[in-house]
């Protein structure tokens, strides 16, 4: 009832559309939200690709596993008529650093988060620093953590006799600091959040701040950075990409591949979401043969002997309506 009223009496009198926060929601309930007949919300965000690494909650952390992720993804991609998507936000840790590698595979798995975020059906959301691959900021003790959350979730596991290094483990991978960090514009000091000797952040910015910035990445064609640029150009070019339809293909269970379809423009997408090389399925080789690369993380420019996929890698192929897979 209330969102009826608002929509009534406040939204509709202007040029917007709204996205609901809503946990604990599922996809029937989903749609009843976003039904245009029921005047309420346009989207939602949906919280379940989210608990997909952990048990109960969040402070309990389990190991990813991309068939528990990409499974999720796949229901609300197919269940909703349009998603809110979105893979980071300021109440969750970095995405490169829980879906992705943030040391040895930083640039590429940050790339391969950019095309799953780009290529989904519906409206991308990026979060500030996940353009340029902002990781968590591995703080060294709760002196460092601003997060009320945090320390309250510290002093209830410590009133439980919870020992120090587990309870600390807990903070450091979940703490909803991890992405609350200064944007890191340059290597300068603050990575040049504010200005030298006028004014401190209100929490320590992220130590790789000098190797992971806006400045370094803007003058390198190869960055995370231009991977965003590239892949919102190709987003607005390709008609599929922007409103074609989503359809999961069968693949291993470290591999999510998916085709996006509107009108007679076909891509399919297919990303590796492991740090082990990755056999592609041999229904996608097959029509592989006959497709063009419209982007590759690793620089790929022929589509000849498309067999294995590199740790984390991220392939856009465009081939034709007329075949099937």
């Amino acid at each position: 009832a209330i969102l009826k009223e608002l929509k009534r009496d406040v939204f509709s009198s202007y040029d917007c559309f709204t996205v609901g926060e809503t946990v604990l929601v599922d996809t029937s309930t989903a749609n009843d939200l976003c039904a245009g007949e029921r005047g309420e919300l346009d989207m939602v965000f949906s919280f379940e690709h989210m608990e997909t690494d952990h048990i109960n909650n969040k402070w309990f952390k389990t190991k990813f596993k991309p068939y528990k992720f990409k499974k999720v993804i796949t229901k609300w991609q197919t269940c909703l008529e349009w998603n809110a998507n979105y893979l980071e936000n300021h109440d969750q840790i970095r995405s490169i650093s829980r879906f992705g590698n943030d040391t040895k595979y930083h640039e590429i798995s940050g790339k391969m988060l950019a095309v799953l975020l780009l290529t989904l059906r519906g409206t991308p959301f990026m979060y500030q620093g996940e353009e340029i691959g902002m990781t968590n900021a591995y703080f060294s003790d709760m002196s460092e953590i601003k997060d009320v959350e945090s320390h309250y979730v510290n002093a209830l596991a410590k009133k439980l006799h919870f020992p120090d290094s587990i309870r600390w483990k807990m903070i450091q991978s979940s703490t909803r600091d991890n992405a609350r960090t200064p944007m890191q514009w340059n290597a300068q000091e603050n990575g040049g959040f504010s200005l030298k000797g006028k004014a401190a952040p209100w929490i320590r910015i992220n130590s790789n701040y000098r190797t992971i910035n806006v400045e370094r990445q803007s003058s390198n064609t190869d960055s995370i950075l231009f991977c965003y640029k590239k892949l919102i150009k190709l987003r607005k070019e390709k008609k599929s990409l922007l409103k074609g339809t989503f359809f999961a293909l069968p693949s291993p269970s470290e591999i999510f591949c998916y085709e996006r379809e509107f009108e007679n423009e076909r891509c399919i997408i297919i990303l590796n979401l492991s740090k082990k090389l990755q056999n592609i399925p041999s229904s996608v080789q097959q029509h592989a043969l006959n497709a063009s690369i419209l982007y590759s993380n690793y620089n790929r420019t022929s589509v000849q002997h498309l067999k294995v996929l590199d740790p984390y890698e991220a392939i856009i192929l465009e081939t034709s309506t007329g075949e099937n897979i």
